[in-house]
C-alpha cells in the first residue's frame, strides 16, 4: 500500500492560552511522533527561550524577504512583531509520511486553511478570559499596555473558533495533550484520508 502522506496538524488559540506549554509537552512525551515545524518571528526572545530550538528569530528586513520570495506557508504581524512558517520544510516532511505540528497564532492558521484544507485545525481555548488574563499576568513578561493589547486580541480570535475543526480547552496540560493525540488518532483513521490508498491497492498499484 502507499504511504500516507503525512498530517499537518495546527494548534493555535488567543495568545496566553498556553499553547508553547502543551507543544512542549506533547514533545517531552516518549512515544510523539510529530515533527515540529518551528516558526519564525521578529519578537525578542523571551527568557529560556534558544534560537531554532522554540523559534526561528529574525530581523524584520530578513523577514520580509523571505515574505517576497514566497518561502512562507504563512505569515501574521501580531503586536508589531512578524511570525511565519517555512514552507519547504512543512512539505518535505508530509511527502515523507510524518505528521508536522504547528503552533502558531490564529492569524496564521486562517491562511493556512486556505491553502491547506485538508490540515487538522485545533483551537486551544482557555477555560475563561479571566483566566487567560492571569496567566498573561504570571507571565510577567509584558507591561499593562501589551497585556490590554494582547486580552482585546483574544476576544477576536475567540470569535474565529469556527475556522478550526476541533476545540480543545486547555484547563490542565496534560488533559489537553491527551485530547490533541486522540484527536490526531481519529483523524487518521478518517475515511476521507484513507481511502484512496485502499482504491490504489484494489487496482493493484
Amino acid at each position: 500500500m502507499r504511504k500516507e502522506r503525512g498530517l499537518l496538524i495546527v494548534l493555535s488559540g488567543p495568545s496566553g492560552v498556553g499553547k508553547g506549554t502543551v507543544r512542549k509537552e506533547l514533545f517531552s512525551q516518549p512515544d510523539t511522533n510529530y515533527e515540529y515545524s518551528i516558526s519564525m518571528t521578529t519578537r525578542k526572545a523571551r527568557e529560556g527561550e534558544v534560537d531554532g530550538v522554540d523559534y526561528f528569530f529574525k530581523e524584520k528586513e530578513a523577514f520580509e524577504q523571505l515574505i517576497e520570495q514566497e518561502k512562507l506557508l504563512e505569515y501574521a504581524q501580531y503586536v508589531g512583531n512578524y511570525y511565519g512558517t517555512p514552507i519547504d520544510y512543512v512539505n518535505e516532511t508530509l511527502d515523507a509520511g510524518r505528521d508536522v505540528f504547528l503552533e502558531i497564532e490564529v492569524q496564521g492558521a486562517s491562511q493556512i486553511r486556505e491553502k491547506a484544507p485538508d490540515g487538522l485545525f485545533i483551537f486551544l481555548a482557555p477555560p475563561s478570559l479571566s483566566e487567560l488574563q492571569s496567566r498573561l499576568v504570571g507571565r510577567g513578561t509584558e507591561t499593562e499596555d501589551v497585556i490590554a493589547t494582547r486580552i482585546e486580541a483574544a476576544n477576536k480570535e475567540l470569535e474565529m473558533m469556527n475556522l478550526y475543526d476541533y476545540v480543545v480547552e486547555n484547563d490542565e496540560v496534560q488533559l489537553a495533550c491527551d485530547r490533541i493525540n486522540s484527536i490526531v488518532v481519529a483523524e487518521h483513521c478518517r475515511r476521507e484520508r484513507v481511502e484512496k490508498q485502499y482504491l490504489a491497492m484494489l487496482k493493484g498499484e
